[in-house]
């Protein structure tokens, strides 16, 4: 594989071959107070770097071990609990982990969550930087937002843009939908993976995951509080748990008439095509060949709404299903006990 090189060419006017011997127009600078509001977004972007920095951290396999995936992470206590992205542990047990100090710590990975592309790991020290993590439900569009990280194995990478978009929806790697993605304009490239995204106080607000090939000004990140959520599992229960039907399903469209005469407002609805015997639904009555066309009075249109609903709804409480049976609409709960 041939060697990349960066080729740093200086700026110049069309035709200008002695461009740094002109003056500068003052006339081309903004105004005093232009210049105020351009002083005080530095000085943001600069507190911020002076205080995630030292949290951030590089992610790699082992020396000597399998290759595998390699990007960003961030600390996020100080005795070492950090998050990164799953496609970068992809599958490994154990990493390397390397600090803006230039320190290099073992770090073992506690819990791999695919279906929302986060992994959470411990690292090999104590009394380390962290950052904390901001409410996601609380961005706007047009926010300043930091993307930070070691993309091309460049560390210490920052980048600022703006949130261009919030509650986008993007397919994990296992293909479940991960809900609440947030669209930024910060650039990213690969090794920005599992790097936070941060606020301008310096608080993490996403973790990046994804870019659009071929697209410029497009990242996308994991909300801080689908973070929240899967860290909480890991440490409390040692995995993400998620309910589970116990059946496939395919999606299919509904007569006319049946629309009609029931008062539906979607045309569309999951058909049962296989139930599961061990599963809860067969448990609590659900059959082949139902049609399930709501959940807990959320509009259900696709197996995607069906993993959404499922997604939102504590795994110990009831879930009530609204079905189509031999034409006639019905409600089925299905309790987890």
């Amino acid at each position: 594989m041939s060697e990349r090189f960066w080729e740093f060419r200086p700026l110049a006017a069309e035709g200008d071959s002695d461009n740094a011997s002109r003056p500068v127009d003052n006339r081309a600078l903004p105004p005093g107070e232009d210049l105020e509001l351009l002083d005080a977004y530095s000085r943001a972007v600069v507190h911020v770097v002076d205080t995630v920095t030292p949290a951030v951290i590089s992610v790699t396999g082992r020396p000597g071990e399998r290759e595998g995936g390699q990007g960003s992470g961030f600390i996020m206590t100080p005795d070492g609990f950090a998050i990164t992205n799953s496609h970068v542990v992809a599958g490994r047990s154990r990493l390397s982990a390397l600090t803006t100090d230039g320190d290099r710590l073992d770090c073992d990975v506690v819990g791999d969550d695919p279906s929302t592309d986060l992994a959470l790991l411990r690292l090999a020290g104590r009394d380390l930087p962290y950052v904390r993590l901001a409410d996601s439900q609380l961005l706007r569009v047009g926010q300043l937002v930091i993307a930070m990280g070691s993309p091309l194995g460049l560390q210490s990478t920052i980048s600022t843009g703006v949130v261009s978009g919030v509650g986008r929806s993007m397919r994990s790697g296992d293909g479940r939908l991960i809900d609440d993605i947030i669209q930024h304009a910060a650039p990213i490239n690969p090794g920005n993976s599992g790097g936070p995204l941060v606020d301008t106080r310096g608080r993490v607000v996403g973790v990046n995951t994804a870019i659009i090939a071929f697209a410029q000004g497009i990242g996308f990140a994991v909300p801080s509080n689908t973070v929240q959520w899967v860290t909480s599992e890991f440490l409390q229960h040692g995995r993400v748990r998620r309910r589970q039907l116990g059946i496939a399903g395919t999606v299919v469209p509904l007569p006319r008439s049946l629309v009609v005469d029931l008062d539906l407002v979607s045309n569309m609805a999951v058909q049962v095509v296989n139930v599961e015997t061990k599963g809860v639904a067969f448990r609590c009555g659900i059959r082949e060949g139902d049609l399930i066309i709501s959940m807990n009075d959320r509009i259900v249109s696709s197996v995607d709404d069906l993993h959404r609903c499922l997604s939102r709804v504590p795994v110990d409480s009831d879930l009530q299903l609204s079905i189509i049976r031999d034409g006639q609409l019905q409600q089925v709960v299905l309790s987890p006990h």
